[in-house]
């Protein structure tokens, strides 16, 4: 089957026509594969996307049996232990720690005191 080729703004076009369009299920807007095979242009239609599955909530809850328990899964790519690793050489000491707060404007609770401002009322 021969074709011709036409301008379409700065691209080309390829016309497909009706009968082939319809056998390979081509609408307008459908995304397509082009492969270069030396001097053979292949249009491969892409495969439809699957629907992904819609859950609620209720119904993935209604399918655990009563009294089954599911199989333990951990997820973590370190063991969950807290480490035992001593960090008190890179640490700050409580003096240095409380220098810092002091320095920093936070008080007891945590939060940054209020300057005291120099402008009179």
């Amino acid at each position: 089957m021969k074709t011709k080729i036409a301008k379409w703004g700065n691209s080309i076009a390829l016309r497909v026509p009706k009968g082939l369009a319809q056998d390979l299920g081509l609408v307008a807007g459908k995304v397509v594969d082009l492969k270069k095979e030396g001097t053979v242009l292949a249009v491969e239609t892409a495969p439809e996307r699957r629907k992904v599955p819609v859950y609620r909530l209720e119904d993935l809850v209604a399918q655990i049996k009563p009294g089954s328990v599911p199989p333990f899964e951990d997820w973590g790519i370190l063991p969950s232990e807290w480490p035992v690793e001593d960090w008190s050489d890179i640490a700050p000491s409580d003096e240095e720690w409380s220098n810092w707060k002091k320095e920093a404007g936070i008080n007891q609770s945590g939060q940054k005191r209020a300057r005291k401002s120099s402008r009179r009322a």
